[in-house]
C-alpha cells in the first residue's frame, strides 16, 4: 500500500489501518471517476456561442487533469505510470470525438492535459511521501 498515513487516522478513529486506506482508495476511484465524468461531459457538449480567445481553454485543460490525477496520485502514488497513460488516452479520445460535436481538434489540448496530469502526480507523489511515517503506509 501507499499514499497517506492511514496508520495515523486508524488510530484516531479506532479502526484497522488497511481498512482506512482501502475506504479512502475507494473514494479517490469515486472521485476520479466524476471527475472524468465532468470532463467528458463538458468538453463534449457542443460549443456555446461565446467567442474566447484562442488558447484561452488550455489554463482549463491543465487545471481539469491535474484535478482528475490527483486523487489516485495522492492516494496511490505507485500507480502513477499507469494513470498517466490511461488519462493521456482519455484526453486524446476527447480530442478525437471532438470534431463529431462541433468542437475543434488541437493537439495544444492534449498537451495541456498531459501536462496536468504529470503535475497530478507528482503532487500525488510529494503528498504521499511526506507523511509522518515516511512511506505513507500503514504497518501491517
Amino acid at each position: 500500500m501507499d499514499g497517506i498515513d492511514t496508520q495515523r487516522w486508524a488510530t484516531v478513529v479506532a479502526v484497522p489501518a488497511k481498512e482506512v486506506h482501502m475506504t479512502a482508495t475507494r473514494w479517490s476511484i469515486l472521485l476520479t471517476i466524476a471527475l472524468a465524468t465532468a470532463i467528458a461531459i463538458s468538453t463534449l457538449m457542443p460549443p456555446t456561442q461565446v467567442d474566447m480567445p484562442s488558447g484561452s481553454d488550455k489554463p482549463s485543460h491543465f487545471i481539469a487533469f491535474l484535478a482528475l490525477a490527483l486523487p489516485l496520485g495522492i492516494m496511490r502514488p505507485r500507480w502513477s505510470a499507469v494513470l498517466f497513460l490511461l488519462f493521456t488516452i482519455f484526453g486524446a479520445a476527447i480530442e478525437i470525438i471532438q470534431p463529431h460535436v462541433g468542437r475543434t481538434r488541437e493537439v495544444a489540448d492534449l498537451i495541456a492535459d498531459m501536462a496536468g496530469t504529470a503535475c497530478g502526480m507528482v503532487l500525488g507523489l510529494v503528498a504521499a511521501s511526506g507523511t509522518p511515517s515516511g512511506s505513507g503506509t500503514p504497518s501491517e
